[in-house]
């Protein structure tokens, strides 16, 4: 952890100091600690809330698109420490399990690091994935598409750091 040197200071009702206070305590945490993590939650936290989105939300979407920002985000030694394991992965669909893993491996890519070893275990599709059902978009897609998604059988035309 870097050292402290800087405070800051928040005004908070005594109530609610004995709230965060007990919360800190339950976490096994300083009351700065709790606040912190709270307001500054680790990358690898905030990787493995998406996972859960995506697993629990119908609309995968926004999880994606926030997985998409985070990763772009990420330094590459804090891609290291937030993509190392993908807990619950294995509670999506194959497809979806394979769109995380390309993306991951292509924040690798992007970032001169090794992918995860988790998304190696994750076997590509059996039937090519489109982006579209527009045929004559199609070849192109199959040209633009990035190869970390190609080898995963699936096909689109933007990938991290850009939407759609």
């Amino acid at each position: 952890m870097a050292n402290r040197t800087a405070q800051i200071q928040i005004r908070v009702t005594p109530r609610e100091k004995q709230t965060i206070r007990r919360l800190a305590e339950a976490s096994g945490q300083d009351l700065s600690s709790y606040i912190l993590s709270r307001a500054l939650p680790s990358n690898r936290l905030r990787f493995q809330s998406l996972l859960r989105a995506l697993a629990e939300e119908e609309d995968h979407r926004i999880p994606l698109a926030e997985l998409n920002d985070l990763l772009t985000a990420l330094a590459p030694i804090e891609f290291d420490e937030a993509a190392e394991e993908a807990a619950g992965v294995e509670a999506l669909s194959l497809y979806l399990q394979n769109y995380l893993a390309a993306m991951v491996e292509y924040a690798a890519h992007l970032k001169d690091r090794r992918p995860p070893a988790w998304t190696a275990g994750i076997p590509p599709l059996k039937r090519p994935h489109f982006a579209t059902d527009l045929e004559r978009l199609r070849i192109h897609l199959l040209v633009s598409a990035p190869v970390a998604f190609k080898r995963r059988n699936i096909f689109v035309d933007s990938s991290l750091g850009s939407r759609v």
